[in-house]
């Protein structure tokens, strides 16, 4: 006989031996014996037997050389189908008579501490939320020892609750000893649970709801709360009134195209005054939004110059950089006196006008020099012209000599700078 006929008679012995002579009827019959001690089973011992009995079934069901249905006959019966049903329908069972076990309980009451802590509620939210922690917190007393207790104070409700979780774990209940005991803890915490579901978080109302939660509309009367938007109306009077704590609530929760550029026009003409929007313009302004960008300018905080620097750095965007360098110049650091002379090699002439007239914004001294490099050597009048500007702006009699030295000068706009700089 040749190899190859070898190798096929080895591979069909190794497949005979997998297999082992057990009918149907002997594995149903076990499946039944399985059955009626899962019925009769007490303890969680009993359960494990019965559980390692069917292991063992499904093992020598994979087995088993069972006759196959015949596939012409669509109502063939399938022997294999029907134990594999049988036992899947065994080890459902099995595991609805497990436990219950004290971990179930700790791990619903542990997300039930995430949830207090981690959730955003609102005003009616919390109280619903923290009666049922309190409820929880009195119901488990009655089954296991611990002193958790939020003091009536919402902020202590997460820890009391890991408190409790803690004291169930360390109890090292036993699931046929103290099998009420755990049943009863099971309850209250499936019933703090439901109560935290249903209390009311933000994310449950609609925009307008949580600004109606918020009081957002309450400062309008029953004659302007009929301008439309309503929201626009409500937004400038909080302004007014120095509110933007509400402000900024409604410019995150609405986030529209046109409700974004209001607001953003309404702190801008605030200037100073809208200091309070700061945080929440510089967020914004580090997504390169040119509105928040403006209005960083007219707040006029220095910290936002770091952020801005890195949007004049190359040429990039020059919308970007001409907004940025007019808010860098409004902002008057002079840490940015460097970063923004830099920009008056930039290859956009719009871009170099508006470095230059931002350096006579920042009024440093510094700028003298690179200034009139510019108004002697640019191949633009009206950089130049901005130039000159600038150099009126920072006042100094270095800088109006500078500047006035080009009275006689071909362009107009350029002769216009350097006669007021003459006649300062």
């Amino acid at each position: 006989m040749s190899n190859g006929d070898d190798d096929a008679d080895a591979s069909d012995d190794a497949e005979a031996t997998d297999e082992i002579d057990v009918t149907a009827e002997e594995l149903e019959s076990r499946l039944t014996e399985a059955g009626d001690a899962l019925e009769a089973a007490e303890t969680e011992a009993d359960l494990d037997d019965v559980e390692s009995s069917l292991d063992d079934i499904e093992s020598d069901l994979e087995a088993a050389d069972l006759p196959e249905p015949d596939e012409d006959d669509d109502e063939a019966e399938d022997p294999r189908e029907e134990l594999e049903s049988k036992l899947s329908d065994l080890r459902d069972d099995l595991e609805e008579q497990r436990g219950p076990y004290a971990e179930d309980v700790v791990a619903i009451v542990s997300d039930a501490a995430d949830t207090v802590t981690d959730s955003e509620w609102t005003d009616d939210g919390e109280g619903e939320a923290q009666e049922a922690v309190e409820t929880f917190l009195d119901e488990s007393a009655e089954f296991v020892d611990h002193d958790a207790d939020t003091g009536g104070d919402f902020v202590a409700a997460g820890d009391a609750l890991s408190t409790v979780a803690d004291a169930i774990e360390a109890a090292s209940l036993d699931p046929d000893e103290d099998t009420e005991t755990i049943e009863g803890l099971l309850e209250a915490a499936e019933t703090l649970e439901t109560g935290l579901e249903d209390a009311e978080v933000w994310d449950d109302l609609t925009v307008q709801e949580q600004l109606d939660a918020r009081g957002f509309y309450d400062i309008l009367t029953n004659e302007n709360r009929k301008d439309f938007p309503p929201e626009w109306n409500a937004a400038k009077l909080h302004a007014e009134e120095g509110d933007f704590e509400q402000v900024l609530f409604a410019y995150e929760k609405l986030g529209s195209e046109f409700f974004d550029g209001y607001i953003v026009d309404l702190l801008y003409n605030l200037g100073s005054d809208a200091e309070p929007a700061f945080d929440a313009m510089h967020q914004r302004a580090q997504k390169r939004d040119k509105g928040p960008i403006e209005v960083l300018g007219k707040i006029g905080d220095e910290r936002a110059t770091e952020t801005l620097h890195d949007y004049i750095d190359g040429d990039g965007d020059p919308a970007l950089q001409k907004v940025t360098l007019r808010a860098l110049g409004a902002i008057g650091s002079a840490e940015s006196v460097q970063p923004v002379a830099n920009r008056l090699d930039a290859d956009s002439e719009e871009v170099r006008s508006v470095a230059a007239r931002a350096l006579g914004l920042l009024g440093d001294t510094r700028a003298i020099e690179p200034l009139g490099d510019i108004l002697e050597s640019d191949d633009s009048d009206s950089v130049r012209a901005s130039a000159a500007w600038a150099l009126r702006q920072i006042g100094t009699e270095t800088a109006l000599e500078e500047a006035a030295r080009y009275a006689d000068d071909r362009a107009y706009i350029v002769q216009a700078e350097a006669e007021k700089a003459s006649s300062a």
